[in-house]
């Protein structure tokens, strides 16, 4: 998720964040690129053939799937510009032009349709996305800063969020920034990311490194997301550290309700949302501007209400150029509306009475959906596919409609879910037209968590075309091939390392616990199937 960087709490970042964008396009070696945000990985059906149109019109005619749920375009031309960014505003997909790089939002991706998890994090989403849109300030954010929302389940929770958000069972939420957690009610989680968010520019601009992320800020600046939640109007309480998750609350195997889905971390409320400050209409300031020394008080949300679809439409893959070709439009004629104020009155404290199953005990995190049909009788179905090395055809993409709920959610592990089928027997039909059509189906598949970097002939510093040379091999754990030591879209956790190093030659390691193990074998194959079945072996490199 980190494009290969290491954390710069001993450096300076000395230039502006270069992060493509989808009207900022640039330079690659097979044309121009497009990176387009997708909160919560969500698309609606229109939106979709947008993208597919985009592709094939304006594109090489593919769509790469990044490492945070995002979409790609490559071999755009470079007076396409114009014409790409009117056919997504068109489709809805850029509510704010000014903030088009800022809407890193992460959520659960199954939530809301297999019954397992504490609230509907896509709606969590779509107000996030909603406020970020509606501050001037929050332009100041990164492209790579990034919102993690996990509904309790725990499959993004480990992400690598700057704010992490995570549903607990009776209605409460974590808040997660660098060390420090908070509980607070699940309905202001939104709003909470946002005060969090402004809290870590006033830190990083304090600190003077130009810190893009939270693991950048150097050693002795810290978020201070007490005071920042307090200036927002927002009750919370703390979680001591041997009450704060590793991962996230664990989520029982079993639907919402049923017996063995008890209470994780059981939090009673003694009154309804916090109110916060009427000063929070000087929350914007020009774009361009730093963010205000301290968080602005951020509004109450407005009711969230219709289907879980997108508002409008971890560092992550593919490339990053260095130039950028186009600068962002100018401001939108309608730009989004401000929040609404709070309804007054005084908040309660939260009080956490004692629970059987406390939160401290630091369950491990889920794993991704695996592809198959999820949900039941009950709340319906819905597919999940992957697409080996996170690549797609216009074609491939097409085959993913029509989508019965009305939408598709992109996953962080380059996959989808399409929701909204009635019944079983339609959605094992669609599972296997999507395997007819080069999906990953099989959740047996050696291809699934297999990644790889754009590599040759795409990008300049890579030493092999990594796409065509990867080998599945065979084991649990996930594997990465890369082009150059930068590693671009590189997994988080323990996972086996495929690293060009030129003349079609690869080093082969297994990345696990902050430690590194080369693995050596008589051929790729062999030598990547070693590393994804163990965790420590010797030796060095492997040829094709």
């Amino acid at each position: 998720m980190n494009q290969g960087e290491s954390p710069i709490r001993d450096r300076i970042r000395d230039r502006g964040d270069a992060c493509p964008g989808a009207l900022r396009l640039h330079r690659a070696d097979d044309g121009a690129l497009a990176r387009l945000r997708l909160p919560a990985g969500l698309l609606t059906a229109r939106q979709a053939l947008a993208l597919a149109d985009a592709a094939e019109r304006l594109a090489d005619g593919n769509l790469s799937v990044t490492s945070r749920g995002n979409i790609e375009l490559r071999g755009l031309g470079e007076s396409c510009g114009g014409e790409l960014s009117a056919l997504l505003a068109d489709a809805g997909l850029l509510p704010s032009e000014h903030h088009e790089r800022v809407r890193n939002i992460v959520a659960s991706p199954s939530a809301g349709l297999d019954r397992l998890g504490h609230a509907d994090v896509q709606l969590w989403a779509r107000e996030l996305d909603r406020l970020l849109c509606g501050q001037d300030w929050t332009t100041a954010l990164s492209g790579r800063f990034l919102f993690v929302l996990d509904d309790g389940r725990g499959d993004v929770a480990g992400l690598g969020g700057d704010v992490t958000l995570i549903a607990e069972s009776g209605g409460t939420a974590q808040i997660r920034v660098g060390a420090g957690v908070r509980r607070l009610p699940g309905p202001d989680a939104p709003r909470a990311a946002l005060a969090a968010a402004g809290a870590f520019l006033a830190a990083a601009r304090e600190a003077g490194n130009g810190a893009w992320r939270v693991t950048e800020l150097p050693a002795g600046r810290s978020v201070d997301l007490a005071e920042a939640l307090a200036a927002a109007g927002l009750t919370t309480e703390p979680v001591t550290p041997d009450a704060s998750l590793s991962g996230c609350a664990s989520v029982a195997r079993t639907p919402a309700g049923s017996a063995s889905a008890a209470s994780v971390a059981s939090v009673v409320f003694g009154a309804s949302a916090p109110s916060a400050a009427s000063a929070a209409s000087a929350a914007s300031v020009a774009p361009g501007v730093s963010a205000p020394s301290v968080p602005v008080p951020v509004p109450a949300p407005a009711p969230v209400s219709g289907p879980t679809v997108p508002v409008s439409g971890p560092a992550e893959q593919a490339s990053e150029p260095a130039t950028p070709i186009s600068d962002p439009a100018p401001a939108p004629t309608n730009p989004p509306l401000a929040p609404t104020d709070p309804a007054p009155g005084p908040a309660e404290p939260i009080s956490a009475p004692p629970d059987p199953t406390p939160a401290h005990r630091a369950p491990a995190t889920a794993a991704p959906p695996a592809p198959g049909v999820i949900g039941d009788a009950g709340s319906g179905y819905a597919v999940v596919v992957s697409a080996r090395l996170g690549r797609v055809s216009a074609a491939q993409w097409r085959a993913l409609l029509p989508a019965p709920g009305g939408e598709i959610r992109v996953t962080p592990w380059r996959g989808f879910v399409v929701p909204g089928f009635a019944d079983e027997a339609a959605a094992r039909e669609r599972l296997r037209a999507l395997a007819d059509a080069g999906f990953l189906t099989d959740p047996r598949s050696p291809w699934l968590g297999v990644g790889a970097c754009t590599g040759r002939p795409g990008c300049a510093k890579s030493l092999a075309d990594v796409r065509a040379d990867a080998v599945p091999g065979a084991g649990g754990l996930p594997v990465h091939w890369s082009g150059c030591e930068r590693r671009c879209g590189h997994p988080r956790g323990d996972w086996v390392d495929v690293l060009a190093t030129g003349e079609g030659r690869y080093e082969v390691s297994v990345r696990t616990g902050g430690t590194t193990a080369p693995v050596s074998g008589k051929t790729l194959t062999e030598t990547v199937t070693t590393a994804r079945t163990t965790s420590a072996t010797t030796t060095t490199t492997a040829t094709r």
